[in-house]
């Protein structure tokens, strides 16, 4: 790969939250219009899977030590946060996922370089840290407020969630992976084991699903979060590092509400536009640090 590039890397980090708020907002619609939530996960192992499988001898990363090849398929965006997450909203509302899921990233990233490398954040990558978590509590506050089943074990899982994807994500750049070789370590693994557990063990209403609404969630899921977003998961982690890229991503909460608007009819509320603009904020002093 060439020279770390700023400009390359929070092009890359804008195409992130764009495809993770589309994950959060179009997989809601999905499980709301005939699909499971494991439906959704299958249509997106299996373009995704599909589209990876034909260059998998070609791109798997060879060159990393086993171990590293386990951890990137298992910590990856791929059948074990999948789990997580639909575990985690079976007992919390989906406003707890936003903001513990992805509003914790940066503290995740944080505490992994720390006890990993010893490296200290700077004072300004803490103050933006603070911010954007606290905008997304802001953001959330209306469906924290809603509670859940056991909204303690939604918490508990969303934060291991959060933990796994951070640990993905400081492996990439430590580990220099390119985004070829993130699709084949990532895809190929997850589609293996994930869609014969749900074909053999999984509930499914796909049969029964307007056929519109899996032809949109297969193409968006297999080519979004399944492809696209590790792509670029990769450069921006590459060019910009972890901390700022978890940053990116702790910013999905603010931008999904956003996207809600247009294609949920869901309007923010006005505490919820000051947790927007409070995320916009602290993004803004995080690539400031940078």
């Amino acid at each position: 790969m060439s020279a770390p590039n700023v400009t390359t890397g929070l092009l890359a980090a804008i195409g992130v939250i764009f495809v993770w708020s589309g994950f959060i907002v179009f997989s809601r619609a999905g499980v709301t219009s005939g699909l499971t939530a494991y439906d959704v996960a299958a249509l997106r192992f299996i373009v995704a899977g599909a589209l990876t499988a034909p260059f998998m001898l070609a791109w798997w990363p060879r060159d990393l030590p086993l171990k590293i090849q386990i951890l990137l398929a298992l910590c990856g965006p791929g059948a074990l946060y999948s789990a997580l997450m639909f575990a985690g909203l079976a007992e919390a509302s989906a406003a707890y996922g936003g903001v513990f899921a992805n509003g914790s990233l940066p503290i995740f990233t944080i505490l992994i370089v720390l006890a990993t490398t010893g490296a200290l954040p700077g004072r300004m990558q803490l103050v933006a840290t603070a911010v954007i978590v606290a905008g997304g509590i802001m953001v959330g506050w209306r469906g924290m407020s809603a509670g859940g089943a056991d909204v303690a074990i939604g918490v508990a899982l969303f934060l291991v969630a959060s933990a796994v994807i951070s640990a993905y994500i400081i492996a990439i750049k430590a580990w220099s992976v390119t985004p070829r070789q993130a699709l084949a370590i990532v895809n190929i693994p997850n589609a293996l084991i994930f869609l014969p557990i749900w074909w053999f063990a999984l509930p499914s209403t796909m049969a029964d699903a307007d056929t519109l609404t899996v032809a949109w969630q297969a193409a968006f899921q297999g080519l979004g979060p399944g492809f696209l977003a590790l792509i670029l998961f990769a450069m921006c982690a590459y060019h910009l590092g972890p901390a700022v890229t978890a940053a990116f991503s702790a910013v999905v909460p603010a931008t999904a509400a956003l996207l809600a608007i247009p294609v949920l009819g869901e309007m923010p509320t006005p505490l919820e536009w000051a947790g927007i603009a409070v995320v916009s904020a602290g993004l803004g002093l995080m690539v400031r640090a940078r």
